[in-house]
């Protein structure tokens, strides 16, 4: 058999694998076996003619060609394997010689999984940053609780500050309503400033069903670009008006909320869970400065358009599911961009880049380090599981099946791997 290996641009590698009619006899055999297994051939039972009697039957020219996929997928296996080719996806399959009798010629075009020649990261240090909880944050969510459980009473005067009123409003640019700039219904606490600079400011003093137009200019840093720093109309109607009642902040109160008993009680699970936040935060934070430093000093070969493509499409399956938990809809979010799909997927190649290459980093440092787990940490990472599902028996069967264990196997691996980089790189 003989083998010729091109390299190609873009990451990918062109395979010419030729077999002699002698090597592809076994593949014929092979093939003539399969034919008459489901082809009636007078005087033999199925499975039972032979290759010449097969090829007088239905032709040597079909047995050939049936021959072909079984051929290639064995003897591009172990030409995969003998030339030490780390390949991803599916090879493209282009048949360039199949007649009897003569040599069988094919080119498989892969993908290379890339090369990386990593920097000596344990040299690299990344510092990290000590987190705390200040009392004024603690405050603040207490301070939104205690809004939550305000009591809301009808008030039939002028709204002040610190009500909470339902209003219709619209709003224009050059005396053209802008899109999305009419809503029906809307909550607003007066003095939260939820809206843009002033807005709230203007419904002071307004009782029931009044009416009011007023000019502001939105922000130049409004996420809007249309609209920033522009100066537009708006014309607001109230429809009701509430007086809110906040109740004190005291035992009692904690009380209401659970399982609390003192006021104290409550501060200190806001400030776990605040200090959790914001821990999280700064792991994140962390990983993402050691992998851009060790990305920035390392070297790959090229990276093959079939993982960017698979990354990116990634990304936008983790936005569309996100969009989905809060309530919008892709389509929706797309349209508010004024961007195609294809369009928001091309702004995302260069973050797809980015994640594949943290991903051969990580790949790297697995091997480098021979970082692995064992059986014993993987039932311990499954009875955790278990143990949070309340012992669930259709969640028991499939934490055991084969496809979930090698994910589980492959997701401890790369927080082993993380934490390691943590270990050497990161400093306080």
């Amino acid at each position: 058999m003989k083998t010729e290996v091109k390299k190609l641009p873009r990451g990918q590698a062109e395979i010419t694998i030729e077999l002699t009619a002698e090597e592809y006899e076994p593949f014929l055999k092979q093939a003539a076996e399969q034919i008459s297994l489901t082809t009636k051939i007078p005087g033999f039972r199925p499975g039972k003619a032979d290759l010449g009697v097969v090829k007088k039957y239905v032709g040597e020219g079909e047995i050939w060609q049936q021959a072909v996929e079984p051929a290639v997928q064995k003897t591009f296996v172990r030409v995969v394997t003998e030339q030490n080719l780390l390949t991803v996806g599916s090879p493209k399959i282009e048949v360039i010689k199949l007649a009897p009798g003569n040599p069988v010629i094919y080119k498989a075009t892969v993908n290379l999984l890339p090369e990386v020649k990593l920097t000596d990261y344990t040299k690299i240090k990344v510092k990290k940053n000590q987190v705390t909880v200040p009392d004024k944050e603690i405050q603040s969510r207490l301070s939104d609780l205690q809004k939550m459980r305000a009591k809301e009473t009808l008030a039939d005067r002028p709204a002040v500050k610190g009500d909470k009123i339902e209003i219709d409003f619209e709003t224009f640019l050059d005396k053209v309503p802008i899109d999305h700039g009419r809503q029906k219904q809307f909550p607003l606490v007066i003095g939260e400033n939820t809206f843009i600079p002033g807005f709230e400011d203007q419904l002071i003093g307004l009782k029931k069903d009044e009416t009011k137009k007023f000019q502001l200019k939105f922000p130049g840093s409004y996420h809007q670009k249309n609209l920033a720093g522009r100066l537009c109309d708006f014309q607001v109607k109230v429809n009701a008006i509430y007086q809110l009642d906040l109740p004190q902040l005291n035992d009692e109160f904690a009380q209401s909320l659970g399982d609390f008993k003192t006021l104290k009680d409550i501060e200190d699970k806001i400030k776990e869970e605040l200090q959790t936040t914001k821990e999280n935060k700064e792991n994140q934070r962390l990983e993402e400065e050691i992998f851009d430093k060790i990305i920035s000093q390392s070297s790959f070969s090229d990276i093959p358009d079939i993982l960017i493509d698979s990354e990116t499409k990634k990304m936008l399956q983790e936005l569309e599911h996100n969009l989905g938990h809060q309530g919008l809809k892709f389509d929706d979010y797309l349209n508010h961009l004024k961007k195609t799909k294809e369009e928001l997927a091309l702004e995302f190649s260069p973050q797809a880049v980015k994640r594949v290459k943290s991903a051969l980093v990580l790949r790297t440092v697995i091997e480098k380090n021979k970082i692995n787990v064992s059986q014993d940490e993987i039932e311990a990472e499954i009875k955790k599981m278990l143990e949070f599902s309340g012992g669930d028996a259709q969640m028991a069967k499939e934490l055991r099946q084969a496809e979930y264990l090698d994910y589980l196997h492959n997701t401890l691996i790369s927080k082993k791997a993380v934490e390691h980089l943590k270990q050497v790189m990161a400093q306080s």
